[in-house]
């Protein structure tokens, strides 16, 4: 009968470790992200340069007033030739599914658009309206957008 000796023991102990913390930041990276904000579209509450940690979520999971990221409008038209600064927007959910459409979101919508958000869209503002473009200009946004919900700002 064979045994492992001290070193070869010690060596598949230290690439079990490396193993499970390797799929722990796999697992993370897949519930979490990190997310600069560009613009001046949220100012007061973040201010260009800021990190914000993401948590990955669908629209089910997001509340009214929420800090949400979302995939613009503009890269999703003109795709990876757009600039990546359009990649990502953070805004406020200002209304989910089977809430009022927002008074100022409404001329954004076409004529006959129902009184509340219909499911599967998101309707969002920036918390500096004279610097935001956001569903007062480009309507609702898809639930397909949305990233994930900010969790805090990173220092």
């Amino acid at each position: 009968m064979s045994t492992l000796g001290w070193p070869t023991a010690a060596v598949l102990g230290v690439l079990g470790v490396a193993a499970a913390v390797g799929a722990l930041v796999l697992l993370l990276r897949r519930r979490f992200t990190v997310v600069e904000v560009y613009g001046t579209s949220m100012v007061p509450t973040l201010a260009p340069g800021d990190r914000l940690l993401v948590r990955r979520t669908g629209l089910a999971r997001v509340d009214t007033d929420r800090l949400v990221v979302l995939e613009g409008p503009y890269w999703r038209e003109f795709g990876p030739g757009a600039p990546a600064d359009l990649r990502w927007i953070v805004k406020r959910a200002a209304a989910v599914p089977g809430e009022p459409v927002p008074a100022p979101v409404r001329k954004a919508l076409p004529s006959g658009a129902g009184a509340a958000v219909p499911e599967g869209r998101l309707a969002v503002l920036g918390d500096n309206p004279a610097q935001s473009v956001d569903s007062r200009h480009f309507g609702l946004l898809p639930a397909d957008a949305l990233l994930g919900v900010v969790v805090r700002r990173l220092r």
